[in-house]
């Protein structure tokens, strides 16, 4: 099999989806193409896994949120972690890791330090060699996009919608482009629970409309660019919720302020909290290569959304820190303006269609996950 990947996900089929879920799987030999896309200003990495045909590409921004790398590294983790021989040409550590970029300099700051025992020995190349990474992988899973966890102004609003579609947009005239022998076979895309808009008491699933809010305006034309792929490749659209890890994202932000006995929740508390574990969407990403099954929208969400309040009040519990401080609405406006309203207000989502195909989610309680970051 020859897939490309987007972001952060692993690939590996056969009762070996990550060793969390399957510890017990035999290792096995398949022919993987991996390609991870991040946002507009990215790079590209490739390592090659000789004894088991697997070469990956890793496509990773200049600006990447803490959500983002955090899962990009659950990634290597995983990777590492499988049970195939690693094998590299011109490198010691058995890997050769290829960056595309359109920032070489800034391309060489990605992997600094620790990072590069992931990847060791990494080489540059330029942006006219992507289409060529394209062609010839089975698979290709795209989470382009700007963080929008910041203050708004109309250059940002611009830029929140254009980082998603543009680079979906080329992804998917690469592989339209492609010759059908060498063409992907599959779409892995990702978008957003903003899709839904927002509701204090409705409960949304794939089946749900989509909202009338900026937000749910990106998330259309976002997969509206993505729905153009061929009808000969198989797309699955995954509506990805709060990524819970304890180096990335909300979680990141809000431990600190705990930790000070600080906590709270934002605004009202009221607003619906529809969460992952990091390893359950690093996993359903993983499983939507692989499985054909895995087609239309998917929402990347665990099975007991909770309200903010509930879900500091957990937080709380498991670091034994107090959560009675919550951050008022008007604090927030003031230094998100318009943006504020992606933490004041929620959605509470549940994801039908991955409870209809199996997906077996390690998390299905906020408690327990955070009580596994935390440990």
């Amino acid at each position: 099999m020859d897939v490309l990947l987007c972001r952060a996900s692993t690939l590996t089929w056969s009762q070996s989806i990550s060793p969390c879920l399957h510890s017990s799987a035999k290792p096995f030999s398949v022919s993987i193409n991996l390609l991870i896309l991040l946002q507009l200003n990215f790079s590209l990495i490739g390592v090659k896994l000789r004894n088991s045909e697997f070469f990956v590409l890793l496509i990773i921004p200049r600006r990447m949120d803490l959500a983002a790398s955090e899962i990009l590294l659950t990634f290597c983790r995983l990777l590492q972690a499988s049970q195939m021989t690693v094998s590299v040409t011109g490198a010691t550590d058995n890997h050769q890791v290829r960056v595309l970029t359109r920032s070489r300099s800034k391309a060489e700051l990605i992997f600094p330090g620790k990072k590069t025992r992931f990847f060791p020995g990494v080489m540059i190349a330029e942006e006219p060699q992507w289409r060529d990474c394209i062609q010839g992988s089975t698979a290709v899973v795209n989470l382009a996009g700007t963080p929008i966890g910041t203050r708004w102004s109309s250059e940002i609003k611009k830029e929140i919608k254009e980082s998603r579609i543009r680079v979906t947009s080329k992804v998917v005239d690469l592989i339209n482009e492609s010759p059908e022998g060498v063409r992907p076979s599959v779409l892995v895309s990702a978008t957003a629970l903003g899709y839904y808009g927002t509701s204090e008491t409705e409960v949304f699933d794939e089946s749900s409309p989509s909202g009338n809010d900026y937000l749910a305006e990106v998330c259309r034309e976002w997969e509206g660019t993505a729905l153009k792929v061929n009808k000969d490749v198989r797309l699955a659209l995954i509506r990805i919720g709060i990524v819970l890890g304890k180096d990335g994202g909300a979680l990141a932000k809000m431990i600190p302020l705990f930790m000070m006995f600080a906590g709270g929740p934002l605004g009202s508390g009221q607003q619906w909290f529809s969460w992952i574990h990091l390893d359950d969407i690093v996993n359903l990403i993983y499983e939507a290569l692989s499985n054909p099954s895995y087609r239309g929208v998917i929402n990347g969400t665990a099975p007991n959304p909770v309200r903010l309040a509930e879900m500091c009040d957990h937080l709380g519990n498991v670091l034994g820190r107090p959560s009675w401080l919550p951050v008022p609405e008007f604090a927030l406006k003031a230094v998100l303006g318009e943006g504020a309203f992606v933490v004041l207000e929620g959605q509470r989502v549940v994801p039908a269609r991955a409870k209809e195909l199996g997906f077996p989610f390690k998390y299905r309680y906020v408690k327990d996950a955070l009580k596994a970051i935390m440990s």
